[in-house]
């Protein structure tokens, strides 16, 4: 995006929503609503009395808010992915849930193991941990990154071959977030990039002799409590700069607006959205056709407010900083649906990041393999795969693609898509709202402004052009130079795409002498300077999505709606709680990660996998008994033993047990239920106990416990599943050796994980 977001804090619009969690505070209403916590509490081992424990919980709980999880319930995403008897009970498992993303996010330079967790939390609550670890680890809450501990390299035990392929479309900060975590999971990746460089709209250019870091695209980390951007900036040691408060207004003849005439606009301003929140609640329906900017200018004639020239000219200025919030002009956002994000924003300060976000990509871009200027013409998908053809006419096939590019070339409609993309996507993609804010970026020989403010702004006598150079960014502190970055939002944005970048920089100028000759400073010509022109960029056609009249948060969802498993897309304009960011575009990346990860196991060999096991060669001798020794999940006649680290996970692929014997198939209809190979090489005994087996998921193990509490009954309804094929020892180990070294490997990973020689101490 051309730039996330930043607004003033003592300048930000006013809203109804619910604090953000703060790490300094504890809210009252919070404290009271938790306070039956300690009675649900998982156990730790660490020794701690009730008042500590629950104090703990209670924190762990607000952090995992402010990282979008509710405090006593599971996100509606959340539940179908779990195991059915902890979806339905889920108490404990948020508790546990929320332990460890607080314990991830204490230090996340490191990763957390399920073995660590393991060792803080009660041996009662083990299967809760690996589902809960199992979950986070997979959606990219916990355990990404780009330190040295997360490389973008696959497991150690995950085998290339077979593993499917992925064809990530733009190297933004969602393709590389989400191209990085996908090479994790052990898939196969490739990113093509239409520009000769990373990032996209998150562009550092270093200007002047001492090539200074400036910030062209994305430039604020808005909100650093519980941003993941604020994460990777932890794990490469980088500082933040604290974007500071004070932010003086200038007249047009260079004069300082008056504290108490600031102050009293500010009001008016705010007052003025409360108003309008009020009126799009009385329109109910029709507020969908009515913009803000409209509701906005008939209560402002409605009151009468600012009716001299400087209080007009100040009020335009927060219109301007409202506009550039939103990258749209007023009259095109949605009076029912602009604000639709505001109960999901970042709390905390608003940062820079020392030595400009290129060094974010340039870590993300590590060990990723990106291919550069590889402009993207067509996407074709369907059952088969995908081919993604480029410019110069070469094309590339996989199994699945992840399209990032912004919302804006998705309107320009300069790739096509074979299928045509499904109406309700289309509909969305026309609906939102894509705006633009352009800069005027200056390196000057030395700071000649203020060195204790990072920002500053400049009131305009029209309102046509109360946008234009409204607002001055500095950052000599980070940047390594004497930056100052001027920006022009709203219907001054588009015009300054036709503005000769001479001209541009002599009225920059002329302001900029406006302010500080009558404060007897000379203001020197910059070394370097360059004006950007993002919706003249074939890349990206604009800067970030707002929500125009007539669209609503909804589309954001629809946008992020895979197509059959095979055409995927990312974003910030398909992240609904946090659009038109960076960290939005970023956390899309992750989601799409996960999502990708999951329908790869359906696209690999899907036929074989449902209905039968796969062939290769025999395991050792006994294995497949010996597995079966201790299994993961047992009741009645039947044992299962499965193939991952998190045994509850649904998807997890397995092997069932059904213990028989000649008494148990003596009653009627049940032996002629057992064919072919069911019966001929069942591994018998001379007792006339025998054993069957067949490949099932986690998820079938679960629903055929619940069905009845009788295993001739269960029997019956494994018979019946014509996605369970039952076989005898031989069969078993002929055509299911994968799946046997598999269960093996994933066994002995679990016992290195779980330290035997560090037992827990009950308690």
């Amino acid at each position: 995006m051309s730039s996330s977001p930043p607004r003033r804090p003592q300048r930000r619009a006013a809203s109804s929503r619910p604090a953000s969690y703060d790490e300094s505070l504890l809210d009252a209403e919070l404290q009271a609503y938790l306070g039956d916590a300690a009675s649900r509490r998982v156990r730790r081992l660490r020794r701690l009395s009730a008042e500590e424990r629950q104090r703990e919980t209670e924190t762990e709980a607000l952090i995992a808010l402010s990282l979008g999880f509710p405090i006593d319930e599971l996100l509606p995403e959340e539940r179908p992915l779990l195991p059915a008897h902890i979806a339905d009970a889920p108490n404990d498992y948020i508790v546990v849930r929320n332990h460890i993303l607080a314990s991830w996010r204490a230090d996340p330079g490191a990763p957390l193991p399920l073995a660590r967790v393991l060792e803080t939390v009660s041996a009662t609550y083990d299967r809760l941990v690996a589902a809960a670890h199992g979950y986070l680890a997979r959606e990219g809450h916990i355990n990404f990154g780009v330190s040295a501990a997360f490389p973008a390299a696959p497991p150690p035990d995950a085998a290339s071959q077979g593993a499917a392929s992925v064809l990530v479309v733009g190297a933004g900060l969602a393709g590389l977030a989400a191209a990085r975590q996908l090479v994790r999971f052990g898939l196969r990746v490739l990113v093509l990039e239409g520009r000769a460089r990373p990032g996209g709209r998150v562009y550092t250019a270093r200007l002047g002799e001492d090539k200074a870091a400036v910030e062209l695209g994305g430039s604020v980390i808005t909100g650093i409590h519980a941003n993941p951007l604020g994460v990777l900036a932890r794990q490469l040691a980088l500082p933040l700069h604290k974007v500071r408060d004070r932010c003086p207004l200038y007249y047009p003849d260079g004069r300082t607006v008056e504290t108490r005439l600031d102050r009293s606009i500010d009001l008016v301003f705010n007052t003025l959205l409360d108003h309008a929140t009020r009126l799009r609640e009385s329109l109910n329906e029709a507020a969908e056709r009515i913009s803000l900017g409209e509701a906005i200018d008939k209560l402002r004639r409605l009151y009468h407010v600012a009716r001299s020239d400087d209080e007009r000219m100040l009020l335009d200025w927060h219109f301007a900083n409202l506009e550039f919030s939103n990258a749209g002009c007023l009259w095109e956002l949605s009076l029912a649906h602009w604000d639709q994000d505001d109960p999901y924003e970042m709390g905390g300060d608003h940062c820079f990041l020392a030595g400009g976000n290129s060094r974010l990509i340039h870590a993300l871009c590590d060990g990723v393999p990106v291919l550069y200027e590889k402009n993207v013409t067509r996407i074709e998908h369907g059952v088969d795969g995908v081919s993604v053809t480029v410019e110069e006419g070469q094309i590339f096939q996989a199994d699945m693609v992840l399209c990032t590019v912004p919302l804006g070339v998705l309107k320009s409609g300069s790739i096509v898509f074979d299928p045509e993309l499904p109406e309700e996507k289309l509909g969305a993609i026309k609906r939102l709202g894509f705006g633009l804010l352009n800069k005027v970026a200056m390196v000057f020989p030395s700071v000649f402004w203020d060195e204790d403010i990072d920002t500053f702004g400049c009131l305009n006598k029209e309102s046509s052009k109360r946008g234009e150079f409204f607002l001055f960014y500095s950052y000599h502190t980070v940047s390594g130079g004497a930056v100052l970055v001027a920006l022009v939002a709203g219907e001054a944005a588009l015009e300054f795409e036709k503005v000769d970048p001479v001209v541009a920089l002599h009225r920059v100028l002329g302001i900029l002498k406006g302010i500080y000759g009558p404060k007897g400073v000379t203001v020197p010509d910059p070394v370097q300077s360059v004006c950007t022109r993002w919706g003249s960029d074939p890349f990206c056609s604009g800067s970030y999505s707002h929500i125009r009249v007539g669209s609503s948060g909804a589309d954001y969802d629809i946008l992020s709606e895979s197509v059959n498993d095979r055409l995927f897309f990312a974003g910030e304009a398909t992240n609904r709680a946090y659009p038109a960011t960076m960290h939005g575009a970023l956390l899309s990346g992750l989601r799409e990660a996960s999502k990708i990860y999951r329908a790869s196991d359906s696209l690999v060999n899907y036929d074989q996998k449902k209905n039968s096991l796969p062939k290769s060669l025999k395991p050792p001798d006994g294995a497949l008994l010996d597995l079966f020794l201790e299994p993961d999940l047992a009741f009645g006649r039947f044992s299962f033993v499965f193939s991952s680290l998190t045994p509850d996970d649904p998807a997890a692929p397995g092997l069932l047990r059904v213990s028989l014997d000649k008494r148990f198939l003596l009653q009627p209809n049940y032996n002629s239920e057992l064919k072919g190979d069911q019966k001929d090489h069942s591994h018998s005994h001379a007792s006339g106990a025998f054993h069957l087996y067949a490949a099932v998921s986690r998820e079938q193990a679960d629903r055929l416990r619940r069905s009845s509490e009788d295993d001739r009954t269960r029997l019956g309804v494994l018979c019946k599943d014509r996605t369970v094929k039952l076989m005898g020892y031989d069969s078993t180990c002929d055509v299911g050796s994968d799946l046997i070294s598999s269960i093996l490997g994933a066994r002995k990973a679990r016992k290195l994980l779980q330290h035997p020689k560090n037992s827990k101490i009950p308690r």
